[in-house]
């Protein structure tokens, strides 16, 4: 019989911080699509606020994770009670997409040092979400129209890249990308670009041997684990870090993996800054986010733009979409 997921349409939202711009744009971003099927692990409380601040209908579909009163939750002034909520609310929907009640997961900002200060000992949401899921091997690509970006190292202090770059970590997160772009993206051969790590991509070892002892190798590696899975593509690589980004931009390759945090998010936000998605791979199912933090200083103005979460949303819908269809495919060969 074939597998159906209990909600095959239904996106999930973790609130984030309650204090930040999160539901101020998740209102917002959900009045501009009122046929959406959503459930909002969050607050009530907090949600009708936003919405009477952003002037837009108060969402309905909530999981009262929380219910905190005015001055618990007050825009733009974090508390460990608010870091707390933010992590009960991540938890709550992320326990609700392992146990297939939603189709993807789509989470609002949350703040590290809030959260941490809640006892969240993890460096994000990427980290969180691949423990619970079990999984060791994902990684954070940012989307936006016209550049994808996948980076190999996340936040981590630039010191400490060289020494936390591998060859398996590398591959890994081409071999992660390619798949990305092909089952995510509909891409049948996708074209993925390899960042190299030094100025001119280490030019032949003078600025660093980065390039020969890791992305070379991890280059070979890659393209072997892809064709013993019989997926097609073109993996190159390492490029020069100062160009590479424009290329892509210009439509040379479909994906590009950066080898560290800065690296990738700078051209990212340079051309994308309010319509990027933060997408995790890896994982057993959809997560995407807003490519930004929760921006207090605009927290309660009504002045948050809506639009990286919005397109957060609609990837996260397209993506559900197709991952439930290969499944119906994949169960209809299955009878066959």
């Amino acid at each position: 019989m074939m597998r159906v997921r209990l909600s095959a349409t239904r996106l999930g939202i973790s609130l984030g911080d309650p204090t930040g711009i999160g539901p101020e744009v998740v209102v917002r971003a959900l009045a501009d699509r009122p046929d959406l099927d959503v459930l909002i692990f969050g607050d009530r409380g907090v949600l009708t606020r936003a919405a009477t601040v952003m002037n837009v209908a108060i969402p309905t579909n909530v999981v009262e994770v929380t219910a905190l009163t005015e001055s618990q939750a007050r825009p733009g002034q974090p508390s460990e009670l608010s870091g707390r909520a933010q992590v009960d609310y991540l938890a709550a929907a992320t326990t609700a997409i392992l146990k297939d009640e939603i189709a993807a997961l789509v989470t609002a900002p949350l703040s590290k040092e809030w959260a941490g200060k809640a006892g969240f000992t993890f460096p994000g949401h990427t980290e969180y979400l691949a423990a619970r899921a079990g999984v060791t091997d994902f990684a954070m690509m940012l989307a936006g129209p016209t550049l994808k970006v996948t980076v190999v190292t996340r936040h981590i202090a630039l010191k400490d890249v060289p020494t936390q770059l591998s060859v398996p970590a590398i591959a890994a997160a081409i071999v992660l990308t390619t798949r990305a772009m092909r089952d995510g993206f509909g891409l049948a051969l996708p074209r993925i670009a390899v960042a190299g790590l030094n100025p001119h991509a280490g030019e032949a070892g003078r600025f660093g041997d980065e390039e020969a002892r890791l992305v070379v190798p991890a280059v070979t590696v890659a393209r072997a684990q892809l064709a013993a899975a019989g997926i097609g593509a073109q993996v190159s690589g390492p490029h020069v870090p100062d160009s590479i980004f424009r290329q892509a931009a210009l439509g040379q390759f479909d994906a590009v993996v950066a080898l560290y945090h800065d690296q990738g998010l700078i051209p990212i936000k340079l051309l994308h800054f309010d319509d990027a998605v933060n997408l995790t791979l890896g994982l057993p199912f959809v997560r995407t986010s807003p490519d930004h933090g929760t921006a207090y200083d605009l927290a309660g103005t009504g002045r948050a733009q809506p639009d990286s979460f919005g397109a957060a949303l609609d990837l996260a819908a397209d993506l559900a979409k197709r991952k439930t269809g290969r499944a119906a495919r994949i169960d209809a060969a299955e009878l066959d």
